[in-house]
This record gives C-alpha cells, sequence and structure tokens, in this order.
C-alpha cells in the first residue's frame, strides 16, 4: 500500500475518467464554480495594472516596478494567509483579505488617477498583492480534503493548473482589449470586482465553511519550508516564475515597439493555448518519472524556449514562437502540485501551496522588474536572452539538490477526505 501511494504521487499519472471523478465529487461542485470566478481576473488584473501604469506614466520600467511591488505583495499575503486557512479555515481569513483587497485596490487606482509618483504607487500595489484573498491555495488544498492520495486527487491537482492556464489565456487578452477602453482603469476595475465576488462565495460556500483546523507538523517559523524537498521546489517555482516575469514585460514592449500596443496582451494569451493543450496531455503520461528529475528538466527546458523568443522579427514569429515556449508551462504547474504531495509536511497543504506561490510571485517581480529595465536600456530581445539564462542557472541548482525529494509512507502523504460527509 505504501508503494502504490508513493508511485502514485511520484508519477502523477492520470486518466481522463479519473478528471471526471474529480470533479462530480460530493461538495465540490459549489465551491469548484465559485473558486473558477475568483481565480478568472487573477492574470487580468496583473496585465491591466501594468498596461494602466504604463499608459499614465509612459515608462515601461514604472509599470514594471509597480507590477513587482504588487507580487511582492502577493508572496508574503500567499504564505501569511495559508498558514491562516490551515489554521482556521478558509472562511475567516478570506472575508477578511477580501475587505482589505477592495479598500487596497481602490486607493491605488486613485493614486493612479492623480499621477502619484511612482514612490507611493509601489507601496500601494504591494497592499494590493498582500491583501489578495488567496482561494487558489485554498482550492488546491480542499482537495486533500474531498479526495483520497491516488490519480483522483492528482486529477483535481492537473485540473487547477490546467484551468489556471485557461485564466491566463482569457486574462490578458481581456485586459489587452480593455486597455483601450475609454478610461484605462476599466481592466483592473473589472478584474478586481470579479475577484472579489468570488472570494466571498468561495468563502461561503457550504463544503469550505465545513473546513476546519489542521494540526500542522511542520516548523514553527518556517512551517512548511522546514522540509528540504519544499526548499528545493521553492528555487524550481522561483525559476519558473522569473522566466515568465521577463517575458510578461517583454512581449508588450515588443508589441509596442511593433507599434501596436493592443496586441501586446494577446500575444501573452498565445502561449497558454499550448500549455493547456500540451498539459492534459503531459498529465496522462509525465516524464521524467522521478520528481527529483522532473522538476529541473522541465524548468532548464522552459528557460531555452523562452531564449528562443529573441529571434523572430515580427509579432507573427513572435507569436508561433510563444506557443512553442508555452508547452512547458502547465506541466511545471502540473508538477509543483505533484511535488508538495511528496515533500509538505501533513496538515500544511495550504501553507504549502503558499510557498509556492510565493516563490513564484517573488520570480515574477524579480523578472518584470529586471525586464522593465533591459526593454528600455537593450530591447526586448536582451530580456528573453536573460529569462533563459535565470531558467537555466535555476535549473542547475535545483539539479543539485535532487536528492531531496523522496517519496514518503502512505501515512505522511495522504490525508483522509473530511469535508465529503458535511457538505451533503
Amino acid at each position: 500500500m505504501s508503494q502504490s501511494v508513493s508511485a502514485s504521487a511520484e508519477s502523477h499519472r492520470t486518466s481522463l475518467a479519473d478528471y471526471r471523478a474529480a470533479l462530480t465529487a460530493a461538495g465540490s461542485r459549489g465551491a469548484v464554480i465559485a473558486s473558477l470566478l475568483a481565480r478568472l481576473p487573477i492574470a487580468m488584473i496583473g496585465i491591466s495594472a501594468l498596461l494602466y501604469v504604463q499608459r499614465e506614466t509612459g515608462s515601461f520600467a514604472a509599470a514594471g516596478l509597480v507590477s513587482a511591488g504588487s507580487l511582492v505583495g502577493v508572496s508574503v499575503g500567499a504564505v501569511v494567509q495559508g498558514r491562516l486557512i490551515d489554521r482556521f479555515g478558509p472562511t475567516r481569513p478570506l472575508l477578511t483579505t477580501t475587505v482589505l483587497f477592495a479598500l487596497a485596490m481602490t486607493a491605488l487606482v486613485f493614486a493612479i488617477e492623480a499621477h502619484a509618483p511612482t514612490l507611493v504607487l509601489v507601496p500601494l500595489a504591494f497592499g494590493t498583492g498582500i491583501t489578495e484573498p488567496m482561494v487558489g491555495s485554498a482550492s488546491r488544498a480542499l482537495w486533500t480534503r474531498l479526495l483520497p492520495a491516488g490519480p483522483t486527487r492528482n486529477a483535481a491537482f492537473s485540473y487547477e493548473a490546467i484551468s489556471m492556464e485557461v485564466f491566463f489565456i482569457l486574462g490578458p487578452g481581456f485586459a489587452g482589449l480593455l486597455i483601450a477602453a475609454p478610461w484605462a482603469g476599466t481592466g483592473i476595475v473589472t478584474g478586481s470586482l470579479t475577484m472579489i465576488a468570488g472570494a466571498v462565495l468561495f468563502a461561503l460556500s457550504p463544503t469550505v465553511r465545513a473546513w476546519g483546523p489542521s494540526p500542522s507538523t511542520g516548523g514553527k517559523l518556517l512551517g512548511a519550508l522546514a522540509s528540504p524537498g519544499m526548499r528545493t521546489l521553492a528555487i524550481a517555482a522561483l525559476g519558473f516564475g522569473a522566466v515568465i516575469g521577463f517575458v510578461e514585460v517583454a512581449v508588450p514592449a515588443a508589441a509596442t515597439e511593433a507599434g501596436n500596443t493592443s496586441i501586446g496582451g494577446l500575444l501573452l494569451s498565445a502561449w497558454s493555448v499550448s500549455s493547456v493543450a500540451f498539459g492534459v496531455a503531459y498529465s496522462l503520461r509525465p516524464w521524467p518519472r522521478q520528481m527529483g528529475l522532473r522538476l529541473p528538466v522541465l524548468l532548464a527546458g522552459f528557460g531555452a524556449l523562452v531564449a528562443l523568443l529573441a529571434l523572430p522579427g515580427s509579432l507573427w514569429g513572435l507569436a508561433l514562437a510563444m506557443l512553442a515556449a508555452g508547452a512547458l508551462i502547465t506541466p511545471q504547474s502540473t508538477t509543483h502540485s505533484a511535488a508538495i504531495e511528496i515533500a509538505a509536511p501533513k496538515g500544511t497543504a495550504a501553507e504549502a501551496f503558499g510557498w509556492v506561490l510565493t516563490a513564484v510571485t517573488l520570480g515574477l517581480a524579480f523578472g518584470q522588474s529586471i525586464s522593465g529595465y533591459l526593454v528600455e536600456h537593450a530591447g526586448h530581445e536582451a530580456a528573453f536572452l536573460a529569462a533563459g539564462g535565470v531558467g537555466f542557472a535555476l535549473a542547475a541548482v535545483v539539479w543539485l539538490l535532487r536528492g531531496t525529494f523522496r517519496p514518503r509512507p502512505a501515512g505522511a502523504v495522504a490525508e483522509a477526505p473530511e469535508l465529503v460527509g458535511a457538505a451533503r
């Protein structure tokens, strides 16, 4: 029994029937729908904020710094909220942060409209990030309570990653379209209102309200990050986020240089299309099978494909190259979720996902801030090459630490479904 559970967590292999079983599990429907609404505008808000600030200030460097400030806030809020969710359940933390998020976003929009200096906009953006309701962390952790360890739970994790990629297809596209609206802040306000509504519905759904506190076996200070495997996973997630961060500034810059600013968001959607398609196929037969090898191989391949984005001389060529690079986005996201099953201490599911999200967002903040500088001083091609270099470097570190991923006994991985009866 122990060996079979460990092998399942290690290979993360699923079938299409497992996806159907996960999404029709007792108690999942209301929470899943609300989670979709809350997570739908995640990419839309970030890109809308970047384009909004760039439109008002005329500087991609300033826009990159403001976006980075928001992402740093998310990185802090993800861990804090994850720990609170594990301790108290999701409802109270999510409702509290949703109110604070609404206030912080209102302050940021007014400051942008008032043409406040970047030194004012960055801390306000940090405030929106730290208060952003972490429905994604709670949603991912919820599956460990609704489903036993095995292929069906793995399919649920893959669904979480694939659905996020669908949002990354829609979000930048909506942001690119709405930036052309009479008011440039339309996208950020629309996205924020959607997130607020979804977070409230998720927090108040019967299944989520039935989620009680969990005893944590993580370290008192580091929590889930006390595990060596979790620290290795955080490095991989950091590299993943950094590579994406470079691209999220460089692609709109390439579109602006070509005289078609509004198409920048649509170009960012292009690589999510291939990400979803390839992600489903990858979940059916992941490779490499060993988690310690899978993480560095996927990150290095992603860095190589992103570096090739420097080659195309037209927006059409860039779009095709992004389709190729995007194929490795969802495989990395699903691998991160599978790695949590192996590395995270029992009872720290929400916090562990929070640490992964923190690492990704810190990487995004780093990539966006450096990319903004490179775009203005060396061109968008330099940003793509730098992204590839960062991906390779961190993949090498993860490879050196590959021995920290060792499948654990079934009792250390699995968490019994706790909410099914309460949700009925």
